[in-house]
């Protein structure tokens, strides 16, 4: 389900605890970056509108209506995010105008209304939402994001206005000069808001593998009836329905072919670039393409049903779960705005211990500033943005990785038991018969293309290789030295292949097991990291971590180096976004003034540079795409 209304890694962290303390739900988990909760629930106890009505009480909403197109949600929060970012950036440059001086408006009192209405209108209308989720998330006693900026937005302008017209006497009297900070409580929303934009934009690269995906099904297709075709669309197909297609256009749904013959481009499924030729009683699969020629198809599988539609699921889901070290980094982000909260406090008391009303105007600045730049959105994207662009690259190159957990451990593999037959090599008419007769091979067998190559790469990242098969010796070996592989056993059953895994493993080896999802389940399961070889309708995702779609062995050195560079950014990404609070929340509460350095950073900037560590983080991970 997509979850809507989040705005940092604390909201993320609220859904999901909302959702997991309702009756009936079983495990939630909710991704920030993707913005997406899985949720495994007993549809005896609860119902996804009952979740809805939870979380809208919350403060966000769920999209559980197939008929509710998340896309068109997304893009119109994103015109209403933009319309008013544009609106505020206006609002802050004639409040700046004025703060600085370029734009004279009367009197000091006259300029500092005028900036007091400019900053109202920019809190009622551009701001509305952080003070509206702010006070829900008061409401069940919760804080995020938008608590932060309500409170030092609110904190910075209510001491202003209480200059405005109080602080002449006020601090007039105390020998003191009076200022408002109009200015600050702008810029913090401008800034915020700008920030969203900004990242909001960025994230959209990080789900591009998905919408590619979805773009591979047509909209509509040409029903068959009663001897005329007629375009209808792909939603009203169903089982039984014949289907036609020509060249230059999309299969719409899986089937049959019952007339007609055509060579179709497959490559999206199988990985495999020479369009295979298709007629009566071959199988086609929603999203692949008639290179040429007409046919005639009966739809069987349609919907979510097709294998298009099974891989986009698999893909989502995938991008939308945890790594291990994501977890430990939602429980920090958790209590981390209530522990800013609990800074931004602290700060305030301990410089006006320190210098009392002398020390009141840098007390209330030093804690909005705290409130400001301690974000936790840096944080909470880390992980998932890392992930999103990983698991999406390794989709766009036929290598379906089926949770996060898959793609962090994949890094560590250090041996790989790899099956023969049908995963090393396959049937070929080609062969020479009378060698093969010689060495005991199969009919119809031969080695991959570019296994040997795979095999190589696996020895230059360190990986040993094992072969299993369950041919005689001569067969066996022959295969092993032609695919350049020195550790092989012949004559195996399935229960060798689980104990040489474990065995493997009991030497402090991780090890993956790969092969063709089928005779291979039980060494699959015993596997650290398991690898199937797909082929089109026999995916075994239920069986795999990992699925190679096809039957190029390259993917699997391309899924570990793929593996290592997501894990990499990830602990990029984590690095910076703790140094950036343990650097900046110093700096915001005035610490440098303790040592005679009279600069702090004003909420004005906390909040740009705020912004800013969001946007660098998603960036960051975009470099994934061109490594």
């Amino acid at each position: 389900m997509a979850v809507t209304g989040m705005a940092c890694a604390g909201c993320a962290a609220n859904v999901e605890r909302r959702l997991n303390g309702l009756k009936g739900v079983e495990s939630a988990s909710v991704n920030f970056a993707a913005r997406t909760a899985l949720v495994d629930y007993d549809p005896k106890v609860i119902t996804p509108k009952m979740m809805k009505e939870e979380i809208i009480k919350a403060g966000y909403d769920l999209v559980i209506d197939e008929g509710e197109s998340v896309e068109a949600i997304e893009k119109n929060a994103y015109r209403r995010l933009v319309k008013r970012m544009a609106s505020s950036w206006v609002l802050a440059l004639i409040t700046m105008a004025i703060s600085m001086g370029w734009l004279q408006i009367g009197g000091t009192d006259e300029a500092n209304q005028t900036m007091m209405i400019l900053a109202l209108l920019n809190i009622a209308y551009c701001g509305r939402q952080f003070y509206v989720n702010a006070w829900k998330q008061l409401l069940h006693g919760s804080a995020n994001m938008d608590t932060l900026v309500a409170m030092s937005t609110a904190i910075s302008f209510t001491f202003s206005v209480f200059n405005t017209f109080w602080g002449d006497g006020f601090w007039g009297a105390r020998g003191m000069e009076n200022h408002t900070y109009y200015d600050a409580s702008v810029m913090i929303v401008t800034f915020v808001l700008t920030g969203r934009t900004l990242e909001e934009r960025a994230k959209k690269g990080t789900a591009s593998a998905i919408r590619a995906l979805m773009g591979l099904a047509p909209k509509t297709a040409r029903l068959v009836s009663g001897g005329t075709t007629t375009d209808v669309p792909i939603a009203t197909i169903g089982r039984g329905d014949i289907i036609e297609i020509r060249q230059g256009e999309k299969v719409p749904v899986d089937g049959t072919v019952t007339e007609g013959k055509a060579y179709i481009d497959e490559s999206m499924i199988t990985g495999e670039p020479t369009p295979v030729l298709k007629q009566a009683g071959d199988k086609v699969f929603a999203g692949t393409m008639a290179k040429q020629e007409t046919l005639r198809f009966r739809a069987e599988e349609v919907g979510q049903a097709t294998v298009l539609a099974q891989i986009i699921k698999m893909v989502q889901e995938a991008q939308g779960s945890k790594a291990p070290v994501q977890r430990v980094v939602d429980k920090i982000a958790a209590v981390f705005v209530p522990a800013v909260l609990g800074l931004s406090v602290v700060t305030f008391i301990l410089w006006f211990t320190i210098g009392g009303e002398a020390m009141l105007p840098r007390a209330v600045l030093s804690a909005v500033s705290v409130l400001v730049i301690a974000c936790p959105c840096a944080l909470g994207l880390a992980t998932p943005t890392a992930l999103m662009v990983g698991i999406g690259k390794a989709a766009r190159k036929n290598i379906l990785i089926k949770d996060a957990t898959a793609l962090e451990e994949i890094r560590k593999v250090d041996a790989i038991v790899i099956d023969k037959t049908g995963t090393l090599t396959i049937p070929n008419k080609d062969i020479d018969f009378t060698k093969a007769s010689d060495l005991g091979l199969e009919e119809r067998e031969t080695l991959k293309p570019h296994a040997r190559e795979a095999m190589e790469a696996l020895r230059n990242e360190g990986i040993e290789v094992y072969m299993m098969s369950g041919d005689k010796d001569e067969a066996a070996r022959y295969w092993a030295e032609k695919a350049g592989i020195s550790h092989w056993r012949s004559r195996v059953m399935p229960q060798d292949k689980e104990d040489l895994v474990r065995r493997l493993q009991g030497e402090g080896r991780r090890v993956a097991m790969v092969g063709d999802g089928i005779n291979d389940t039980q060494a699959l399961a015993a596997a650290d990291v398991s690898i199937a070889m797909g082929k089109g309708t026999d995916i075994a995702m239920d069986v795999a971590q990992v699925t190679l779609m096809g039957t190029d062995l390259r993917r699997i050195p391309d899924a570990i180096r793929l593996s290592r560079d997501t894990v990499g950014m990830i602990k990029q990404n984590l690095f910076w976004a703790f140094i950036y609070n343990v650097v900046c929340i110093p700096l915001a509460a005035g610490l440098p003034y303790l040592f005679g350095l009279h600069w702090q950073i004003t909420p004005m900037w906390a909040s740009a540079l705020m912004a800013f560590s969001s946007i660098s983080v998603v960036m960051n991970s975009l470099r994934l795409k061109v490594k």
